[in-house]
């Protein structure tokens, strides 16, 4: 079953953060999860984010990831949870406010659905914080239960929320 996936694969994986110094946040995110999940293939500019789910909070700087790994699902979220609680996130409110927050989006194309862990993640259609980064790295990538692009899923999207780059990413290219 999980335990068996072979070799390397491509996780994907949203950082973002709306407390302290947030670009240091995820700067040290991305340290730890390169440290601890594997080497960082690709990753997005950093934005600025209305906050989704609580709108009565600060904005988020949010960034994409795409992580190689030889981890299985259930590994990459103990470690992402570990490196969350070692950033100084506790969690008090549903999509409240927040140090840092990590979030697993795909495992390359894998469906996922168990106690701990769905992937893709249920929600990342529904979300501009999520898709525009993504779109920038990933445009192409086909969400394996609804069978649209990156593009096709931002295109549809009906989340009002202002996403605005601050920080580009010169070395990026579409996965």
């Amino acid at each position: 079953m999980i335990d068996e996936i072979a070799s390397v694969q491509n996780v994907f994986l949203l950082l973002g953060s709306n407390l302290g110094d947030r670009l240091q946040i995820l700067k040290s995110a991305e340290t730890l999860i390169e440290e601890r999940i594997g080497k960082i293939q690709s990753a997005s500019s950093i934005y600025e984010t209305a906050p989704w789910g609580v709108l009565d909070q600060p904005a988020f700087l949010n960034q994409i990831l795409i992580v190689t790994t030889g981890l299985v699902p259930e590994e990459v979220l103990r470690i992402v949870l570990e490196i969350e609680h070692e950033l100084g996130r506790v969690r008090y409110q549903r999509w409240g406010a927040r140090v840092i927050d990590i979030d697993m989006l795909y495992y390359q194309d894998l469906i996922l659905d168990s106690a701990r862990l769905t992937l893709p993640h249920p929600r990342l259609h529904e979300r501009r914080f999520t898709l525009v980064p993504l779109n920038e790295i990933a445009s192409d990538f086909v969400h394996p239960i609804l069978q649209k692009t990156t593009s096709q899923l931002l295109t549809e999207c009906s989340d009002p929320g202002a996403v605005v780059i601050i920080s580009a990413n010169n070395t990026n290219s579409d996965f």
